[in-house]
Parts: structure tokens; C-alpha cells; sequence
């Protein structure tokens, strides 16, 4: 978790914004027994990592997140009381795992607004929940719908193994697909359901779709393969590592190609100068449809990082 926030920092200063969350992680990363002791070590860090963010006036903000036990694990309240109430303030969100409907995010929400103010927060503390199970994708619809979640993540191993041993173990990973000897994550049917399923939700009800993790770690063609898959093919926008090298191929499949970003640049500048009426580039018709599309384009390209064209950095201007 050290490094991780460490990284954070130091690709915040190269690129001029920070460009990937960090999950500081409850439900996986404590040992049995030290649920407690785990949640004091995050309120610490977190709240170290705030406090130096806050004292610098041009460096972009940290951006730093937990991972709670689920709302129906023993330790779940536990969890929420000592890192909203010790480090609300310093969270961007906070992850709930194995949702599986609406009223486990009105548990959540509710427990989690009693002890938020604790910690001086004044605004609501943004909810991201897993789906990993069977019985979450039948109600993906209803939770992405709940104002309080703010994006969906796909949690890939619990889901196959939700399955009873019906999906083999080589959905779990790349190897298999990329081999062509099996039915890996982005091959057999019910996974790749799942995926379009949550995309599908997020995007109709406004939330950010997040794709799993990969856990060849160490193959860099991997993790480029699925990056690249989730963003242009499933209409993820977001992605989970779980090793510092995969960041930057994640980065570079999420972000458009430099082609991309001078189109959107010319596109929304002449629509400014034509205070948003419909223009005219390159022999076609562009409006408010299509610029709204570039914009998002725009977006995209500063959220990972990539170098802006000087007229287009007025957008992402801070004051």
C-alpha cells in the first residue's frame, strides 16, 4: 500500500494530474483476527497521504479509497466506524464488496453517513460496489440506478467461483484465450455477459464502469491485450490493477490515440467559436451530439495523463 501511494505521488508530478486510485484493500488484506489493527493502519495512511496532499498548492490531489468487508461480514461495521469516522475526509470512496442488492447499499449508506461527519466531511462519501456473484448481475440494473453508487466494478474471480465449478478455472485468467487452447475472461460466454451486463448499467444510468483485474502480472502483453479489449470493445472506462507494472499499459489502451485528441481539439474550438451552433470540419456535419462525444474524448485524454494541445488546456485550467 506504501509504494502504491508512493507511485501515485510520483506519476501525479510527471503527468500533472493523478491518474489512478489507489484501494487501500480491508476485506483481502487483513488476516483473520487483525480486521482491527488493519483498519488503523489505512486510517493512518490515508490520513498521511491528505495531509501531505493538502499542503501542496500545485500538486494534483491524492486520490486514495478503501475496501471494506462485505455488508454481511462480521467485521463490516467495524470497518466503516474506524476508517469514515478516522479518514472520511481523506477518501474519494469507499469500495463495498459483494453487493448483491438495494438494500445492501442502503445499509451501507447509512451506516456509512452516521460516522462521516465524525471525520469533518461535509459532503457525501461516494459508494463503489463489486459485482461477483450471479444473483448481483440479476439486479446490476437496480443497484447502478441507486444515487449513491458511483461506479460499478466486476470482481472476476468471486464470479466464477459463484459458479460451483460450472465455469472452469481458465475464465479466471488470460493464458487460455490468448493461447487459443481454452475459454479464458474474455471468451467464455457467461463471463463476457456478466462484463457487457455491468458496462450496459453504468452507462444507463450515468456510473463508471470498471473492469477486473488481470493476474499474469508479469506479462506485459496480457495485461496490454485486456486493457485494450475492455475499453474499445466492452465500454469500460475505468480499470483495476493489482501490480504497479500494469498501470501504465492500463493507461496507455485507456487513452485515445493522439490522432483523437487533435480531432476533438479542432472540433471543440470551432465550436466555441460558434457559441455551440452546429460547424463544419472536414467536409462533415458536427452539433451538440458529436460534441458532446469529443468532449468526452477530451476528458478521457487528461484523466490518463496525455499531453493536451495548448488551446484545449484551457478546459482542464485550475483556479
Amino acid at each position: 500500500m506504501v509504494k502504491s501511494l508512493a507511485l501515485q505521488s510520483e506519476m501525479a508530478q510527471e503527468f500533472g494530474a493523478c491518474v489512478f486510485d489507489v484501494t487501500l484493500d480491508c476485506e483481502d488484506g487483513a488476516p483473520v483476527g487483525g480486521e482491527k489493527d488493519h483498519a488503523d493502519m489505512v486510517v493512518a495512511l490515508a490520513m498521511q497521504t491528505y495531509m501531505a496532499s493538502s499542503k501542496s498548492a500545485h500538486k494534483p490531489p491524492a486520490r486514495v479509497a478503501a475496501r471494506v468487508h462485505p455488508v454481511d461480514h462480521a467485521a463490516f461495521e467495524q470497518d466503516v466506524e474506524i476508517i469514515v469516522g478516522g479518514a472520511g475526509k481523506a477518501l474519494c470512496h469507499l469500495m463495498v464488496p459483494k453487493v448483491e442488492a438495494w438494500a445492501d447499499i442502503e445499509r451501507a449508506a447509512e451506516l456509512v453517513d452516521h460516522f462521516s461527519a465524525r471525520s469533518g466531511r461535509s459532503d457525501a462519501l461516494p459508494l463503489h460496489v463489486l459485482i461477483e456473484s450471479p444473483a448481483a448481475l440479476h439486479q446490476v440494473h437496480n443497484i447502478a440506478a441507486h444515487p449513491r453508487v458511483q461506479s460499478l466494478s466486476f470482481g472476476l474471480m468471486d464470479f466464477v467461483s459463484a459458479h460451483g465449478g460450472a465455469i472452469p478455472a481458465s475464465a479466471m485468467g488470460m493464458d487460455a484465450g490468448l493461447n487459443g487452447s481454452g475459454l479464458d475472461q474474455f471468451s467464455h460466454p457467461l463471463v463476457v455477459r456478466a462484463k457487457l451486463e455491468i458496462a450496459s448499467a453504468c452507462h444507463a444510468h450515468g456510473k463508471v464502469p470498471a473492469h477486473c483485474v488481470v493476474t499474469e502480472f508479469s506479462d506485459v502483453q496480457a495485461i496490454k491485450a485486456a486493457a485494450t479489449q475492455a475499453c474499445r470493445a466492452l465500454g469500460y472506462t475505468r480499470m483495476w490493477s493489482i501490480h504497479p507494472s500494469q498501470i501504465r499499459p492500463i493507461l496507455e489502451a485507456f487513452a485515445p490515440p493522439e490522432q483523437e485528441i487533435d480531432q476533438a481539439v479542432s472540433i471543440l474550438l470551432a465550436a466555441v467559436q460558434a457559441d455551440w451552433a452546429p460547424v463544419s470540419y472536414a467536409g462533415k456535419l458536427h452539433d451538440r451530439a458529436s460534441y458532446r462525444y469529443f468532449w468526452q474524448i477530451l476528458e478521457r485524454a487528461h484523466q490518463t495523463g496525455q499531453h493536451l494541445p495548448a488551446p484545449a488546456q484551457q478546459f482542464f485550467s485550475r483556479h
